[in-house]
């Protein structure tokens, strides 16, 4: 039905829907399930993500790694403090983002939107903007939508996984997933919503993968909260009518071309950046003892 941005504003305007029912159209479609069935679907989807994002500012989590336990409960703290500089709304996000990844990295059940490594970026802002607008389960459902036919044109022009493309596609793709989303529920319109992706990619374009001691906590936390903030800079700029030169579609593109460019040292490998710091190598070292 679509493969391209562009072709799903001209199969929304085509059928005069919004691209959310065009999306759960396409999903009805290629599963055989009813509009009912994949609504439900989503939202047990969507309590994965609320679950994983709360859980760890109740409770810190043993990681396997330790290195980023009860850094979500430090940031709900501090959000709490009432002496912030961003306000509750950036230090909630965040404190869920760094929630999610420090379930994740406790072997705890998260929802891999689009991966495991940026599972905290789509809950954390979604969750977010949904209390500051009052959002409904249906309006809700509709952003996920909007994200997810967001999701699917990058999977399907470039990649989510950080081995093939870096950071850059996992937390980035996660950051305009969560962008477009974030419009819809703002009240912006189709076109909005994937100028603010295309947004969001150009702000993390060329971000390497760089797993210290080759697990998913450091940078990858702080990354999932940074690009939280990324996402809804990226909404608000749009929904102020400020556009992207570049069409989502050829931001999409490039994306896959610059992580093509990585070296291997800086795809998932843990050979290049954070990791071979002398710090990173010594917590490897802790981590993982040669005999």
């Amino acid at each position: 039905m679509y493969n391209f941005g562009y072709e799903l504003l001209a199969v929304a305007k085509e059928k005069n829907m919004r691209i959310s029912e065009v999306v759960l159209l396409n999903e009805t479609e290629q599963t055989g399930r009813t509009p009912e069935e994949v609504k439900n679907r989503l939202w047990d989807y969507y309590e994965v993500m609320v679950n994983s994002a709360t859980s760890a500012i109740e409770q810190p989590r043993d990681t396997m790694g330790m290195m980023i336990k009860g850094d979500a409960q430090k940031m709900n703290k501090y959000m709490l403090s009432g002496n912030t500089i961003s306000g509750d709304f950036m230090n909630k996000m965040m404190a869920r983002a760094l929630s999610c990844s420090e379930v994740n990295a406790s072997m705890g059940r998260i929802c891999a939107a689009p991966t495991a490594g940026a599972c905290g970026i789509l809950p954390a802002v979604t969750m977010t903007v949904a209390e500051r607008f009052g959002k409904s389960r249906d309006e809700i459902l509709d952003a996920l939508l909007v994200a997810s036919g967001v999701g699917q044109i990058i999977v399907k022009n470039a990649t989510v996984a950080g081995a093939e493309g870096g950071c850059q596609v996992e937390c980035g793709s996660a950051a305009a997933m969560a962008a477009a989303a974030s419009v819809v529920m703002a009240g912006g319109s189709d076109e909005q919503a994937l100028n603010a992706s295309a947004i969001a990619l150009k702000n993390v374009l060329g971000l390497v993968c760089d797993p210290v001691a080759g697990l998913v906590e450091v940078p990858c936390a702080k990354r999932n909260a940074s690009q939280s903030a990324n996402a809804i800079s990226a909404a608000e700029m749009s929904l102020a009518g400020i556009k992207s030169n570049i069409p989502f579609d050829e931001c999409v593109e490039a994306m896959m071309k610059v992580g093509r460019m990585l070296p291997c040292q800086l795809r998932e490998t843990a050979q290049g950046g954070l990791a071979v710091t002398p710090t990173g190598r010594k917590i490897d070292e802790r981590l993982h003892p040669k005999n």
